[in-house]
């Protein structure tokens, strides 16, 4: 039952979460929007104009939605990561689980400071994208929709980073060695069908591959792989993470220690 204590704690995380990534928007929203712009300069005009069309479109316009995804899937995995782990190190945390409120209360207000930021930042740099191509989003439905599900799976990711992190370092470990490869090798800056039959193959194990093509075909009708297989892939990482995320703050695992 979802009661009236339940809706204020909730809000009260909720507006915590997004003033703290508000506050110092400097480095929280601006870093993704100067880094988009260096893409577009270096790879959409610079190169771009060398490798010509993939997949019939303009190389610029063919990267466009992978560069808005990977704002999206970078900026709501950091500011679950950083804020959970600074409850944790400030020992703010404790006051939350003795708090006479369950624990998805306080994980979907982590998540939704993460998925709000993805968000904000995903619209900041799909308005750059208009200063160097024109956009026609096919799908605008399906475009919200996969900016959602790829904002909460990346906020629990991070939840889960800094549940098990005991250091500062330990959640930048994640970022550069996991998701940054992942995200380089999802197809942000090229279609599979360019790869050879055992790349395309490798490539089918990472599960970035999965959302940027949904979200490719949601903005430009085009995708490489069928669209069932993408949103079941994305589907059910987003239901496994959330589960973990829960059964971890429910045992206390990372807090209690």
């Amino acid at each position: 039952m979802f009661r009236k204590e339940y809706l204020i704690a909730l809000q009260t995380i909720m507006y915590k979460e997004m003033r703290r990534f508000l506050r110092i928007w400097v480095q929280t929203l601006l870093p993704s929007i100067i880094t988009t712009i260096l893409y577009f300069l270096i790879f959409g005009t610079l190169i771009g104009s060398r490798i010509g069309k993939m997949k019939g479109y303009d190389y610029i316009e063919f990267i466009v939605p992978g560069l808005i995804l990977m704002a999206v899937i970078s900026n709501s995995y950091s500011n679950v990561v950083s804020s959970f782990y600074s409850s944790k190190f400030q020992r703010n945390i404790e006051a939350m689980l003795v708090a006479p409120m369950p624990g998805w209360i306080i994980l979907l207000g982590y998540l939704s400071g993460g998925v709000l930021r993805g968000l904000i930042v995903g619209v900041l740099v799909t308005i750059v994208a208009l200063f160097f191509t024109d956009l026609h989003i096919a799908h605008p439905f399906m475009m919200i929709v996969v900016f959602l599900l790829t904002g909460i799976l990346f906020s629990s990711a991070g939840f889960i980073n800094a549940v098990y992190a005991k250091s500062f370092d330990d959640i930048s470990i994640v970022p550069t060695f996991v998701l940054t490869p992942l995200i380089y090798l999802g197809g942000v800056f090229y279609s599979i069908e360019t790869l050879p039959p055992f790349w395309q193959n490798v490539s089918l194990l990472n599960p970035v591959l999965y959302m940027i093509d949904v979200f490719r075909y949601s903005v430009l009708g085009e995708s490489d792989i069928p669209l069932q297989y993408g949103f079941l892939v994305i589907a059910l990482l987003v239901i496994s993470l959330l589960a973990i995320s829960l059964r971890l703050l429910k045992l206390g695992v990372g807090i209690r220690d």
